[in-house]
């Protein structure tokens, strides 16, 4: 089991609904302690038991509805609310910058960047590598479906995310011999 509810149309809204539920109660936790903890302690507990779970396989997420994402950008929001004892009402941005925190719809991209420059490095696993050229990448979305709804999930897809993803990078990135 993967920990990912997967859904007939590939939404994954009851698993975003569920991850959001999760980091929730978490979140409360932290919030309930906060006092008693140094901020460097409430960043490392929202680390491990909240962004973790927002990270968990994200790269499935690329492409989904932003109301989707919005779920879970309202769950890291919080989440450094609690960790900087900042009102409620505060802007989440600057906080997040303060935290050196991505949001989650670039920490998806950057998920699935990281990972097609390690396949791309590395030709593992076989099966994601046989899927990426070596050439740079061409997006046929001709090639998909013809239904609306099935073109939407088609664009989502592995071979047609990745290479959105990839050709979307700085050059200078493109010819890095490292991640650092």
């Amino acid at each position: 089991m993967l920990g990912v509810v997967l859904d007939r149309g590939l939404t994954f809204h009851k698993h975003v609904s569920m991850v959001a539920r999760s980091c929730n109660y978490h979140a409360q936790a932290i919030h309930h302690i906060r006092y008693l903890l140094t901020t460097e302690l409430a960043q490392t507990l929202a680390c491990s038991l909240i962004l973790s779970r927002i990270d968990y396989c994200n790269a499935v997420l690329h492409g989904a509805v932003s109301g989707t994402i919005q779920k879970l950008q309202r769950v890291q929001n919080n989440a450094a609310r609690i960790v900087l004892q900042a009102s409620r009402g505060s802007h989440a941005k600057p906080l997040l910058h303060q935290l050196h925190r991505l949001p989650v719809q670039q920490r998806i991209t950057n998920e699935l960047a990281v990972l097609t420059y390690k396949v791309r490095s590395t030709s593992t696993p076989v099966y994601l590598y046989r899927r990426i050229a070596e050439r740079k990448f061409i997006c046929h979305p001709a090639a998909g479906p013809t239904v609306h709804e099935n073109r939407l999930l088609y664009r989502r897809a592995f071979r047609f995310s990745v290479p959105s993803v990839w050709n979307s990078l700085p050059q200078t990135v493109l010819i890095s011999d490292s991640l650092f």
